[in-house]
């Protein structure tokens, strides 16, 4: 399989778990509603989960490697976090109405830039990565179809087909990181640590504050659930 058929291939895999957790979240409802709340509290906090491994498994150590382990590292992580506060702010108030949908939309992009460039440099963490970003689209999936429904925007019928159009950026956005970040491997660190400040961010202004219940603690325990598969995933790719 040569290099740009297994971006496609990585990458269609990770952005159809969009539209897949967006089917589960249209057709997966449990009774009584109390339980069907905190399901959806706990799904939120197990993708939060998954982020959280993404980030301190595989972006920030391959980051930092890329980089040298210099202390702009830290620079491009902050960078990234204020970056995407200056992105939220200006997005403005109706922003806060799908926080789900817009921080799915967020991290994918960054996330779909550092896989391209990570394999053309040959990474070896570039399929864990992979795995990763389409772990976590089946919980924001998930969640952001419960969440356009909530909104009725757009209408209930459009919201897999407009899931489905988002499935090509990830296959566009890697090549672009395939293309100009595989031989420039500081600026693919800095790509890679970039996106860990911004997901840093989301995780804790849009995911963890959602997945939060009192009295409840399922959804903790998803986020403690979501990181050990990240783990999991890790400890695997390190025996290959």
């Amino acid at each position: 399989m040569d290099e740009v058929t297994r971006i496609i291939v990585y990458t269609v895999f990770a952005g159809a778990c969009i539209p897949l957790g967006g089917l589960l979240g249209k057709h997966g409802r449990l009774r009584p509603s109390w339980l069907e709340n905190e399901f959806r509290h706990s799904v939120i906090a197990f993708g939060g989960g998954i982020l959280a491994a993404a980030v301190a498994l595989v972006l920030i150590p391959e980051g930092s490697r890329y980089l040298d382990h210099s202390i702009t590292s830290t620079f491009y992580l902050l960078c990234g976090g204020i970056v995407f506060f200056a992105l939220e702010r200006f997005l403005g108030l109706r922003r806060r109405e799908k926080p789900q949908f817009v921080a799915m939309l967020l991290d994918y992009v960054p996330e779909s830039l550092a896989l391209g460039g990570a394999l053309a440099a040959g990474s070896q963490a570039a399929p864990l990565l992979a795995l990763f970003i389409g772990l976590q689209n089946i919980p924001e999936g998930f969640n952001a179809y419960r969440e356009l429904k909530a909104a009725k925007q757009p209408d209930e019928s459009s919201i897999i087909p407009l899931m489905l159009m988002l499935v090509p950026i990830g296959p566009v956005i890697a090549i672009l990181g395939w293309l100009y970040l595989g031989d420039r491997l500081a600026l693919l660190g800095a790509s890679m640590l970039f996106a860990s400040g911004g997901i840093l961010y989301l995780i804790f202004q849009d995911i963890a504050p959602q997945s939060h219940m009192r009295r409840h603690w399922a959804p903790p325990l998803g986020a403690v659930l979501g990181f050990s598969v990240g783990m999991l995933g890790n400890s695997i790719a390190g025996t290959h």
